[in-house]
């Protein structure tokens, strides 16, 4: 089903709330700059908290993005 709704994504058959789309490029960009909130140099696997957080909070409104697409589709 997750291929499904990622295709009518792509395919812009459903459109994603913009807070989606901006907490999943911060995700990426957190993830990817050295800058941490809580450096993993100094507090070792702790500081991935932050970073697992970010991608947490992503997870959580992708999930209600499919879920809105659903009764999208129960709806027709």
């Amino acid at each position: 089903m997750w291929w499904r709704f990622l295709k009518a994504v792509k395919d812009r058959e459903h459109r994603v709330a913009p807070m989606t789309w901006v907490v999943a490029i911060s995700a990426v960009v957190y993830t990817v700059v050295p800058i941490d909130l809580i450096p993993e140099l100094v507090f070792g696997p702790l500081g991935y908290a932050d970073d697992l957080g970010l991608w947490g909070i992503f997870a959580l409104l992708l999930t209600r993005e499919k879920r809105r697409w659903q009764d999208g589709l129960a709806a027709e």
